[in-house]
């Protein structure tokens, strides 16, 4: 005997993974409303926080993961301006090491000290993921703005396509983990002008206005 009304069409997992692809597609797409709504159906099954101190989303990650699962840290290939945190993007980390080998390791991903980018991550999971926001994607008065590091600079990216290409790598971050994830947004530095609190303080102000928690 069997009762059709007990099946389980959906996974927890797909259910997650559906939720989440419908909230980070809102949130980049700046429709506030249904990030809101749909941040509300993730309460309680998926957890999002952020943070602007590094130490406090390694701990926050260190905290959620169980057992095995993995976590580690991932940042934007254009996010050069995290080095001033220790997340060096364009230091290519070794994926063996990295997403296989174990918390003893300093190569793994365990350690978070390495930071995959979009690349190395395209099409991979972890359990839970630190994400690291730079200044090349910033919420400024209702729409992004798009930046690329040049030499000591950031430069604004008119090219459309290169925009829609930006905005896809922090899709492609924002959609890595399938039980939770933390946000690191630095702060700042009012004395260095490639990372003037204004372009980060925006995005942070807009993510919580969404309903993503402060840690």
């Amino acid at each position: 005997f069997t009762n059709s009304s007990l099946h389980l069409a959906t996974s927890i997992r797909s259910f997650r993974s559906e939720k989440l692809s419908e909230f980070v597609k809102a949130l980049l797409n700046l429709d506030v409303r249904t990030a809101q709504n749909l941040k509300k159906e993730l309460d309680g099954k998926y957890p999002i926080a952020m943070t602007r101190e590094l130490d406090a989303a390694k701990e926050w990650i260190r905290a959620k993961a169980r057992g095995s699962e993995r976590f580690g840290m991932i940042a934007s290939s254009g996010g050069h301006r995290l080095r001033a945190h220790g997340i060096a993007v364009k230091a290519k980390i070794d994926p063996k090491h990295w997403f296989l080998d174990p918390r003893t390791d300093v190569r793994s991903s365990y350690f978070l000290e390495e930071a995959a980018t979009e690349f190395d991550i395209q099409g991979l999971e972890l359990d839970w993921a630190l994400v690291a926001w730079d200044g090349d994607l910033r919420y400024n008065a209702g729409k992004w703005d798009y930046a690329n590091f040049r030499g000591a600079e950031w430069q604004a990216i008119r090219d459309q396509s290169n925009r829609l290409y930006l905005k896809n790598a922090y899709r492609v971050l924002l959609t890595r983990a399938r039980q939770g994830m933390v946000i690191f947004i630095p702060e700042g530095d009012p004395d260095d002008a490639t990372r003037r609190p204004k372009y980060y303080d925006a995005t942070y102000e807009y993510l919580r206005d969404i309903g993503i928690r402060a840690i």
